[in-house]
């Protein structure tokens, strides 16, 4: 009888170890570590170059949010990217947001490079100082035939999102 009970003990020691796992997994995964708080706030780009959800958003390399969703705005069809920021994270209006890449051909993540703009951004608001991702293929077609420049920032206007 004892022998039972000390293998029932030990199966449900496992199954608490597998289901704090599997929380945890889950945690980590959607980048929220026991329900830190965030907002959401949105960057509008010419083009999100293979920008995904889930991608991280980094503020001078450290990482302080994930992005939420990546949709094509009808009006003008320029890439609205969704972004979820720790509550901590407080920016100027004047932040630049530029989607980068880890390594030649890795994943895509957003860089954000604060300002000198002394009101910060709410929740909703949309960052519009933006540069986009660099097209690889047509790099190399216009390094291929000498007719390379500079990428430069866009910008419209830092108004918060409707």
């Amino acid at each position: 009888m004892k022998q039972k009970s000390l293998e029932f003990s030990v199966g449900i020691f496992v199954l608490l170890g597998l289901a704090a796992v599997a929380y945890m997994t889950v945690q980590l995964g959607s980048g929220e570590l026991l329900g830190r708080d965030t907002y959401l706030v949105e960057a509008r780009f010419a083009n999100a170059g293979g920008m995904n959800k889930g991608s991280s958003v980094l503020l001078a390399g450290v990482p302080v949010g994930r992005v939420e969703s990546v949709r094509m705005d009808p009006s003008d069809y320029c890439a609205i990217a969704t972004l979820r920021l720790l509550k901590e994270v407080r920016l100027p209006t004047d932040t630049m947001a530029s989607i980068k890449t880890s390594g030649l051909i890795g994943d895509k993540y957003i860089a954000l490079a604060p300002g000198a703009d002394e009101t910060e951004i709410e929740e909703g608001f949309r960052l519009t100082l933006t540069e986009s991702a660099v097209d690889l293929e047509s790099l190399i077609g216009k390094m291929a035939f000498g007719k390379v420049e500079e990428a430069q920032p866009t910008e419209t206007s830092t108004e918060p999102a409707p």
